[in-house]
């Protein structure tokens, strides 16, 4: 494998994928936070700088972290990305993993391939079972279940990674704001809600067909707190389609609260 360049958002994500990758080269967006030290590039200047990391024997990037949507100033494009911008404008309209799908499609015909986090850092990727000292019951395995299909159908739409289901209600589906919105929403709104004696699950899994070299669902351990924050019995995902950040944190934190954490089998 050849040299291999990290292109951060924000978020945990990119420190671990460097610690896995040691030496690896690491760039940032204008305009996102990345806490990584990181050479930083502009998206209106996206094909000089593809052509930067060719000429400066890249042969692979690896996309890390949350990316906000850029605001583009128009007199900073260069003729080359200029002609990229219908592409994308119109990927964008369709939804986060369309854009996705072609800014790697953009990457790639530079000559770059676009390699996911299972290629690099495999143990951010639990297998499955249940991590740590707490098991889900049967009302927990029903509610991941009905959870499991929301998400599969919030996914289809382009929507969401995850939700909330209480006694096989939904108590909340995520959308723009992210997991950390939807568990604060279900602990300031969501008690109401829920069935008397129920708990619930939150439930993350990527899309539909999603494209699993980029926006992976991640968990670590301000989820668990967040979902112990919202009542929640355990933190529940598809296994081999979630990212789990400071795993040994995270377990330590689930135990201590009295939350499972399941990596379930599609």
């Amino acid at each position: 494998m050849g040299r291999i360049a990290i292109i951060a958002g924000a978020g945990a994500l990119p420190g671990a994928v460097a610690a896995a990758l040691d030496g690896a080269a690491v760039f940032a967006p204008e305009g996102v936070a990345c806490a990584l030290p990181a050479e930083r590039f502009r998206f209106e200047r996206l094909v000089p700088f593809l052509r930067h990391l060719v000429e400066d024997g890249v042969t692979a990037v690896v996309l890390a972290g949350a990316m906000t949507r850029p605001r583009l100033d128009p007199a900073l494009f260069d003729p080359a990305t200029a002609q990229l911008v219908p592409r994308l404008l119109a990927a964008m309209q369709a939804g986060d993993d369309a854009t996705l799908r072609e800014v790697i499609a953009v990457i790639e015909e530079a000559g770059l391939e676009v390699l996911g986090i299972e290629a690099v850092a495999p143990g951010l990727i639990p297998a499955p079972g249940v991590l740590g000292a707490v098991q889900p019951g049967d009302a927990d395995r029903r509610d991941a279940a009905r959870a499991a299909a929301i998400v599969a159908a919030l996914g289809a739409a382009d929507v969401g990674q995850g939700c909330v289901v209480a006694q096989g209600l939904c108590l909340a589906a995520e959308a723009l704001p992210g997991t950390d919105a939807m568990l604060d929403w279900v602990a300031a709104v969501a008690g109401d809600l829920r069935p008397p004696g129920a708990r619930g699950v939150i439930y993350k899994a990527p899309k539909p067909g999603q494209d699993r070299r980029a926006d992976l669902p991640a968990l670590g351990p301000v989820t668990v707190r967040k979902a112990a924050a919202a009542g929640l019995a355990g933190v529940v995902w598809q296994a081999g389609g979630v990212l789990v950040l400071d795993r040994a944190a995270m377990v330590a934190e689930a135990d201590r609260l009295g939350l499972f954490l399941w990596s379930r089998e599609p």
